[in-house]
């Protein structure tokens, strides 16, 4: 069906008009939509910021020389939905920090904060079994150690780096000392063999000249 003139106008009119209004609540629902969420990652970057402000506020007891803190995002999002798991989770962490651990002396600890009270758990060991610490607290949310330990892990870490490198050039000049053997091997082979044609060579020209002589030495008689 053909709609002219006047008709035509007015269709134009309210079709036009009405996919702009569609496109700028759309527009509007889409910008909505997009500051609501950069608004929920901007109050968990807050709360983050306040938690780690507030462990960072509880003292280590003397006896652990260095502590770790992961925790999951899950973990995160039930403390800020739930202040009583928050306070609850901070009260165990502040606990485990405190605490001595008299029997065993420069201890490192690694906390663990799940999504519930019954994931929670803190490991510790002592400092000469350092390598699981660091291995466990890479990504840690919160991480707190001593300068000493610092700078013992530092020369640990050079120590190890040097000793790679010796044993890299050991291994580089035990490969050039076995392809030097399996070259001079193959050059005694060949002199050997070289040695046992010349030899066979000799006594074959030994046997020729033998011969010779004899057949000679008949004609003659």
């Amino acid at each position: 069906m053909s709609i002219s003139g006047v008709g035509q106008s007015y269709y134009q009119n309210n079709v036009a008009t009405t996919r702009n209004v569609n496109n700028t609540e759309k527009f509007a629902l889409e910008k909505t939509e997009s500051t609501r969420e950069l608004s929920e990652t901007e109050e968990m970057a807050i709360f983050k910021k306040e938690f780690y402000a507030e462990i960072d506020k509880i003292p280590k007891d003397r006896t652990k020389a260095n502590v770790a803190i992961n925790i999951s995002e899950e973990a995160f999002k039930n403390m800020k939905a739930d202040p009583k798991y928050r306070e609850q989770m901070l009260s165990v962490i502040r606990r485990d920090m405190t605490g001595s651990v008299a029997p065993a002396p420069d201890c490192s600890m690694v906390i663990t904060v799940g999504a519930t009270a019954k994931d929670y758990r803190a490991d510790s060991w002592s400092v000469n079994n350092d390598s699981e610490f660091y291995a466990r607290s890479q990504n840690s949310f919160y991480k707190k150690t001593s300068n000493k330990k610092d700078r013992q892990k530092k020369l640990l870490e050079e120590y190890l780096e040097k000793r790679a490198q010796v044993k890299q050039q050991q291994e580089m000049l035990n490969e050039k000392i076995a392809k030097q053997e399996q070259e001079r091997s193959r050059l005694l082979r060949s002199w050997n063999k070289e040695r046992l044609l010349s030899k066979a060579s000799n006594v074959y020209e030994a046997n020729v000249m033998t011969e010779t002589v004899t057949d000679s030495a008949s004609l003659l008689g």
